[in-house]
């Protein structure tokens, strides 16, 4: 028969046994939990690096890329830039013809000015200029400037606030000229009398409604884009303005022109 202590034994190797039975199970029940977890995080991780990776993901910070233009036109932009001296909607910026000539009619208290406009040349630029036209943006708005120095003759117009400053509320790109005569100076060419140009300031890109008409050769830096020709009942408005001369207010031989010159209507033709 067993005695006490035979049995206090057993009783102490049961509990032993129990014990390291327990200890076992908690180092496993442990075990999974930290390897559920790194688990889970490297779940989270992988998603985080799908999301942000993966090549078919869209970005609605990105615009859709532009679609190519057909056979003969070209795509455009026309960023916004501010306020409009006069109201006037942006043009259509996508598909826009590359080909022929615009005839444009000012029609101004100095006399009537013909324009011929060329796609080929500057077709974004034609683009907005007929647009803005048609909208009546020119109608009833002043030739703010006149240059009658050696090197600079132009009558300046497009700006309906008649300051200088006024555009349209957007901006065109520089289509620049290619095919000018280098003025024998370091980087300079002649726009040669009947050119019609985008008037800008020194930063590219920043053409809007200005735009100025050479009555005389004018030596310039090839950063201005040419986008059209004067006829000669044009240049013969012209050539009266600027023999009355300037009010010199800019400067000695550039100011406001004497005879005051408004456009009175800009027409395109049909």
């Amino acid at each position: 028969m067993a005695t006490n202590q035979m049995r206090r034994e057993a009783a102490k190797r049961k509990l032993a046994n129990q014990q390291a039975r327990r200890a076992e199970r908690a180092r496993r029940q442990k075990r999974v939990a930290v390897i559920s977890s790194a688990a889970a995080v490297v779940v989270v991780v992988v998603a985080v690096v799908l999301l942000t990776t993966a090549p078919w993901k869209s970005d609605p910070a990105q615009p859709a890329a532009q679609a190519a233009a057909p056979p003969g036109t070209v795509n455009c932009q026309y960023p916004a830039d501010g306020a409009a001296a006069k109201p006037a909607n942006p043009p259509q910026a996508d598909a826009v013809s590359n080909q022929g000539t615009v005839p444009v009619s000012l029609t101004t208290s100095a006399g009537a000015i013909g324009l011929t406009l060329d796609r080929a040349e500057a077709p974004c630029t034609v683009n907005s200029f007929t647009s803005l036209a048609s909208q009546g943006y020119f109608n009833d708005t002043p030739c703010h400037r006149l240059t009658t120095s050696e090197g600079l003759k132009v009558l300046q117009c497009g700006d309906p606030s008649g300051q200088g400053t006024g555009g349209p509320g957007y901006t065109i790109a520089d289509e620049p000229p290619a095919n000018l005569a280098p003025a024998g100076q370091s980087g300079a060419v002649i726009y040669p009398r009947g050119t019609v140009a985008m008037a800008k300031t020194s930063a590219p890109n920043s053409g809007g409604s200005q735009f100025f008409l050479v009555y005389a050769d004018s030596t310039l830096p090839p950063d201005y884009t040419v986008f059209g020709t004067i006829d000669e009942a044009g240049l013969a408005t012209i050539d009266k303005v600027a023999a009355a001369g300037t009010d010199d207010s800019n400067g000695p031989g550039d100011g406001k022109p004497k005879t005051p010159v408004t456009i009175q209507t800009a027409t395109v033709a049909a």
